[in-house]
């Protein structure tokens, strides 16, 4: 094998490592009322596997959709809080879907 084989070979080997490996994703769903799911939603915000949290209203119209990463924490989430709580006192019913990635 000549150099540029071998190098085009490492840059191949290289790019396949840098490619994210499949998850394996499943969805959660709870139908709370607003208190209730202000709370759930600060349970849920702890938890490192979960990739997206959607709430919907009664008729299942999308209210509000939150994607997470693993890097965001503590004060970045007080907004996400504050427009929660804004939903959670206006909807009587909110269904929380919860997408989470199995470890």
């Amino acid at each position: 094998m000549n150099m540029i084989e071998e190098q085009e070979k490492n840059e191949e080997q290289a790019q396949q490592e840098e490619q994210p490996k499949e998850e394996k994703r499943h969805v959660e769903e709870f139908r709370l009322n607003g208190t209730e799911a202000l709370n759930k939603i600060k349970e849920l915000l702890h938890q490192a596997n979960i990739r997206r949290i959607i709430l919907k209203n009664e008729e299942g119209k999308i209210l509000m959709e939150i994607p997470l990463s693993v890097g965001i924490v503590g004060a970045a989430l007080l907004p996400v809080l504050a427009a929660v709580g804004a939903l959670a006192a206006l909807v009587a019913k909110l269904t929380i879907v919860v997408e989470k990635v199995e470890e």
